[in-house]
C-alpha cells in the first residue's frame, strides 16, 4: 500500500535526523573514549603511545534495521619525528540506508616550549577518504508499482577531506574541524526530495584537566561544538569526567549532555509543540596496561522520540609502541 510505503519513508527520515548519517562517520559521544581523533585528524599521534581501538554502536535493540555503526582507527607518530599517521574504517548502517568509508590522515606536530617538560603543541591533521553511500529501495515494491520508487539498491561514491588544528597549552586543549570540505552530490534527501550537495561540518572542542598537587583524581570539563551548513543545525555537548590513577592503570567515567540548539514542531493532539534533540549519555571505562575498555549508555530525554530504548556503545583499545612520558602535565589525551 502506498500508506505503508510513505509511512516506512518517514520513519527512514527519522532515524536520518536523530542519527546524523548519510555525512560520513556519523559524530555521537565516542570521542570521548579517549578517541579524540574520530572527529579530529589533528589528534592522530598526539599521544606517547601509538592507538588501536575498536567501537560497536547499537541503537533501539530489538528494532529491525535499527541504526548500527562500526569503526576501525589506528594512528602514532613516525619514529620520534614530529609527524603522524591515521587510519579509519567504518561501517555505518540506518535503516534502509547504509554507508562504508576509510579515511587516511596526515599529522604535524609544532612544539613551542624551549623546555620539552612544559606542553605547548600546535597540531595540524588532514584526512583524505572515500565513502560508498547506499540506499536499499528492493523491499520498497513489496505492494505494486509506485513510480517515484526504483526498487533497486542505490549507491553513490565520494572522495572528500576533512582538515583541522589542535592546541595543547600545559593541562587545557582546543580542537578545530572542517569536516567533508568538498561539496559532493550524494544519495542524501530531505523531506521536499532534494539532495543536498554540501555535507560541510564545522566541529570545535574545548577542556581542561584540573587535579590538586599529588591528589590520584582529576577532573575535565568539555564542550563540543557542531554546525552542519546544509541543513543550518547546530548542537552542543557539555562534558565532564572523572579519573583516578591506579597501579595498574587509570579508572575514569563521565557523563556528556548533547542538546540541539534548533527546535522541531509537532502535533501534541491539541496544538503544535517543539522541542529539541536532547540526549545524556553516562560512560565509563579502565586503562589496564597497554589496553582500554570503555562502555557508553546514551539516552534520549524528548516527548516524542521513535523508540524509548537506549543507545549502547563499546569500545576496544591498545597502545602499543610507547614513549616515556615526558610532559609534566595532566593530560590524559597526551599522556597514557
Amino acid at each position: 500500500m502506498k500508506l505503508k510505503r510513505l509511512f516506512l519513508c518517514l520513519i527512514t527520515l527519522g532515524m536520518l535526523q536523530f542519527s546524523n548519517a548519510q555525512e560520513g562517520l556519523p559524530i555521537y559521544s565516542d570521542y570521548l573514549t579517549d578517541n579524540y581523533y574520530l572527529i579530529h585528524p589533528s589528534m592522530a599521534g598526539v599521544a606517547n603511545c601509538n592507538k588501536v581501538r575498536l567501537t560497536g554502536r547499537q541503537q533501539w535493540l530489538g528494532q529491525s534495521n535499527a541504526p548500527s555503526l562500526q569503526t576501525l582507527s589506528v594512528n602514532g607518530r613516525f619514529g620520534e619525528t614530529p609527524s603522524a599517521y591515521g587510519a579509519i574504517a567504518f561501517n555505518d548502517k540506518n535503516g534502509y540506508h547504509s554507508q562504508t568509508g576509510a579515511y587516511l590522515t596526515y599529522a604535524h606536530h609544532l612544539m613551542f616550549s624551549r623546555n620539552p617538560i612544559d606542553l605547548n603543541m600546535l597540531s595540524f591533521g588532514l584526512s583524505a577518504g572515500m565513502i560508498q553511500y547506499k540506499l536499499d529501495e528492493t523491499s520498497f515494491l513489496a505492494d505494486g508499482f509506485d513510480p517515484i520508487i526504483s526498487g533497486i539498491e542505490q549507491s553513490a561514491t565520494n572522495f572528500n577531506i576533512d582538515f583541522g588544528f589542535s592546541y595543547h597549552f600545559l593541562d587545557f586543549y582546543a580542537h578545530a574541524t572542517v569536516k567533508n570540505v568538498l561539496a559532493n552530490d550524494g544519495i542524501n534527501f530531505n523531506e521536499q526530495g532534494l539532495s543536498y550537495n554540501n555535507l560541510r561540518t564545522y566541529l570545535f572542542s574545548a577542556g581542561n584537566v584540573f587535579s590538586r598537587l599529588g591528589s590520584e583524581w582529576s577532573y575535565e570539563p568539555s564542550i563540543m561544538f557542531m554546525h552542519r551548513d546544509a541543513t543550518k543545525e547546530s548542537l552542543i555537548d557539555l562534558n565532564m569526567k572523572a579519573y583516578k590513577e591506579m597501579e595498574f592503570g587509570k579508572l575514569w567515567a563521565g557523563i556528556s549532555y548533547r542538546t540541539s540548539l534548533d527546535g522541531a514542531e509537532y502535533l501534541n493532539g491539541t496544538g503544535v509543540s517543539s522541542q529539541k534533540l536532547q540526549y545524556f549519555t553516562p560512560l565509563v571505562g579502565i586503562n589496564y596496561k597497554n589496553f582500554v575498555f570503555a562502555y557508553t549508555y546514551s539516552y534520549q530525554a524528548n516527548s516524542v522520540v521513535f523508540n524509548n530504548g537506549g543507545f549502547h556503545q563499546i569500545t576496544l583499545g591498545i597502545n602499543f609502541g610507547c614513549r616515556r612520558e615526558k610532559y609534566e602535565c595532566n593530560c590524559p589525551a597526551i599522556n597514557l
